[in-house]
């Protein structure tokens, strides 16, 4: 075989060789989350048709437990658990995996739950990565890169955002690091994982940020246009992205450590949740916060519906941060990114409203930087902002994640994170 002797050479054989590896990783990936998608739409439709089937909330959680308790074992830690073994490889991520969070995740959204899809397709991605791994017979460094890609895939191919899903699965590890050894794997995956699942005829929801800020931009140094005034009330918004995703975040945590002492027999967890979901839905005389949340046929408090002056109320974005943190906390499944996005746009709606500042273009910035805040992932938000909302508001993007990346402390949706450079430093003593 021929030997590669420059280094170009060597990368390009290694590239080469993963695409090789990537293609039908993605084609698989593409195609569960094509088929996740499809089932959440029917669920959402189905529930939405037939409001009743929330009473049956409190069944469905029994029946999750059952899943998890006897067939899941490992599978139960989700997300964590992939992390993990990126970060010190150990006894594998059950292939199991895959139909259990997809199962349990329709079942959560048919019936009511508060949660998103980001968690089942990242673990349907890193579940399926592993057993191709186990296939591929490769290294431990290999194996850890791939389980990145299959993170990349299914969060690329859920959002159709390829290139925020490269970053997102690189830059989720650590904070303050990344690991740019998978850089151009990662991006292989998703994109090609994005293919495949818009190939089946899947469908994104599009946002629109329709404000032309071109008429209101003020030049304070040569070469570089900006709205100061607009520049500060983003700064401001940021602060409070940031601690509105470590709000939820520290909402969550608390929340599962409260059920544990509150409910000691732990299949009434999931029945004390739902109860909770259901009594919070008719006290507040709607079933807005229910599901995913990106659309709602009445037309009001949904992320669509945020970009939109007056589209959201003026607490929307608490009642959903509430109603995701009880339905996750008591066991349902589902991912919390999409509920991250509704209780983002609704609270940018909500600050534009009280300073004046466009509708649809803070909606946008909250959508992003809540969940940069909950993840510490910034510069994988700031991207996801390019793709979703285009590129004529990037500074504003950057201002709004950054921001609300550091003041959301060192707190975070997954346990698994590690800190490779924290946000503040010691000062070292003279």
């Amino acid at each position: 075989m021929y030997q590669f002797k420059t280094e170009q050479g060597k990368i390009f054989y290694q590239l080469s060789h993963w695409t090789i590896r990537l293609v039908p990783l993605s084609f698989v990936v593409g195609s569960l989350v094509a088929l996740f998608l499809w089932l959440l739409d029917w669920a959402t439709h189905t529930r939405w048709q037939h409001l009743w089937l929330l009473f049956l909330l409190p069944l469905a959680g029994i029946f999750i437990w059952l899943l998890y308790r006897y067939f899941g074992k490992d599978a139960e830690a989700g997300n964590n658990l992939i992390m993990d073994e990126i970060h010190e490889p150990g006894g594998g991520v059950p292939a199991r995996m895959t139909p259990l969070v997809l199962a349990g995740t329709i079942i959560t959204h048919l019936f009511g739950g508060s949660a998103g899809r980001e968690g089942t397709a990242v673990q349907m991605g890193g579940s399926i990565a592993d057993l191709f791994a186990k296939w591929y017979r490769i290294s431990r460094e290999e194996r850890s890169i791939l389980l990145m890609c299959g993170m990349a895939a299914g969060f690329g191919a859920v959002f159709g955002t390829p290139v925020a899903g490269a970053l997102f699965a690189m830059e989720v590890l650590f904070i303050g690091s990344m690991r740019y050894n998978a850089l151009i794997p990662c991006l292989i995956s998703s994109v090609l994982a994005h293919i495949v699942c818009t190939s089946y005829g899947i469908s994104h929801t599009h946002y629109t940020i329709s404000t032309q800020l071109s008429q209101t931009v003020t030049t304070w140094i040569p070469g570089f246009s900006f709205d100061l005034f607009l520049l500060l009330k983003v700064i401001a918004a940021g602060i409070a992205f940031g601690l509105a995703g470590m709000a939820f975040a520290r909402c969550t945590h608390l929340l599962k450590q409260a059920w544990v002492k509150l409910v000691p027999v732990k299949w009434l967890i999931p029945v004390a949740g739902a109860v909770l979901i259901i009594g919070g839905s008719y006290a507040l005389g709607n079933f807005d916060y229910l599901g995913l949340g990106v659309v709602n046929p009445r037309g009001h408090n949904s992320i669509v519906s945020a970009f939109s002056a007056g589209g959201v109320d003026t607490w929307s974005w608490l009642w959903k941060l509430l109603f995701t943190a009880v339905t996750l906390s008591a066991g349902f499944k589902g991912g919390e990114v999409t509920p991250l996005f509704f209780i983002g746009a609704a609270l940018g709606n909500t600050i534009a409203v009280l300073t004046g500042a466009p509708p649809d273009l803070f909606a946008g910035l909250g959508f992003i930087a809540v969940f940069a805040a909950a993840t510490n992932t910034p510069i994988a938000c700031m991207v996801m902002g390019v793709e979703l909302f285009g590129g004529e508001n990037v500074l504003y993007f950057a201002v709004a994640c950054f921001t609300a990346y550091y003041f959301s402390g060192h707190s975070g949706i997954y346990g698994a994170q590690r800190i490779a450079v924290p946000k503040t430093h010691k000062r070292r003593s003279v």
